[in-house]
C-alpha cells in the first residue's frame, strides 16, 4: 500500500527537519540532462522531498546506459524523460513533475527554465554544458547554477569536488576527467558527482553555501 502524502511528509519531517523540509516543499528544481548525472540527481532530489522537478532530455534509453543511469531493462527504447518519470513517481508520488522531450539549446532554454529556482546541468557533451551555462550567467542571473565537470575513470573518490565559481554557480566534479579521453565512465564514480550536484541544490535551498 502506497503511504498517503501525509505519512510521506510526515516521515521526511522526522528525518530531514520541518525548516528544511518546507523549503524543500517549496522549491523547483530543473534537471537538464537525465543521463547518468541527472537520473541519479533526480531521484536523490525526489527522495529528499523537492516540490517541483522540471526533467528535460530529448534521447532514448539504450541498453549501453543501464550500468550507470537510472533505468530498468524494460525501459530500453523509451524516452527518458518518460521512463524516469515512471520511476520517479514510484519514488516519491507525490512530487509534482513536468517533463519536456527536447533538446534545450539558445532558443527554448529561457521558456523552459524560467520557474525553476536551481537549474542543473547534468550534459554529456562539452558543447552542450557550456551553451547552457553561458545561457544561465547571461540571461538568468538571478538563478543558481548547479553543473558537473569530471567524473570519468577509476580515479580517487576524494577527488570529486565541489567548487564555488561565482556566488550562483557551482561546479561539481574533478574538473579534468574526460569520457573522450578513453577513461570510460564508471558508474560509482558519476553517482559520486551526481550526489555531489544533489547535496549542492539542498544546501543552497537551505541557506548553505561553499566559501
Amino acid at each position: 500500500m502506497i503511504p498517503t502524502k501525509e505519512e510521506m511528509i510526515n516521515a521526511l519531517k522526522i528525518r530531514q527537519g520541518e525548516r528544511l523540509q518546507k523549503k524543500l516543499m517549496s522549491s523547483v528544481v530543473a534537471v537538464c540532462g537525465l543521463g547518468g548525472l541527472g537520473s541519479n540527481i533526480s531521484i536523490s532530489l525526489a527522495r529528499a522531498g523537492i516540490g517541483k522537478l522540471i526533467l528535460i532530455d530529448f534521447d532514448r534509453v539504450d541498453i549501453t546506459n543501464l550500468h550507470r543511469q537510472q533505468y530498468k531493462a524494460s525501459q530500453v527504447g523509451r524516452y527518458k524523460t518518460e521512463a524516469l518519470l515512471e520511476n520517479l513517481k514510484e519514488i516519491a508520488p507525490y512530487t509534482e513533475f513536468e517533463t519536456h522531450t527536447v533538446k534545450i539549446d539558445e532558443s527554448n532554454a529561457l521558456d523552459l527554465l524560467k520557474d525553476a529556482d536551481i537549474i542543473c546541468e547534468a550534459f554529456d557533451n562539452a558543447q552542450c554544458k557550456a551553451m547552457l551555462t553561458n545561457i544561465v550567467l547571461e540571461k538568468m542571473p538571478q538563478k543558481y547554477l548547479v553543473a558537473g565537470s569530471g567524473m570519468a575513470g577509476l580515479g580517487s573518490p576524494n577527488t570529486i569536488k565541489t567548487r564555488k565559481i561565482t556566488d550562483k554557480f557551482y561546479l561539481c566534479g574533478d574538473g579534468v576527467s574526460d569520457v573522450n579521453d578513453d577513461i570510460g565512465l564508471v558508474s560509482s564514480r558519476v553517482m559520486l558527482c551526481a550526489s555531489h550536484q544533489a547535496h549542492t541544490i539542498i544546501r543552497i535551498l537551505n541557506n548553505q553555501f561553499e566559501v
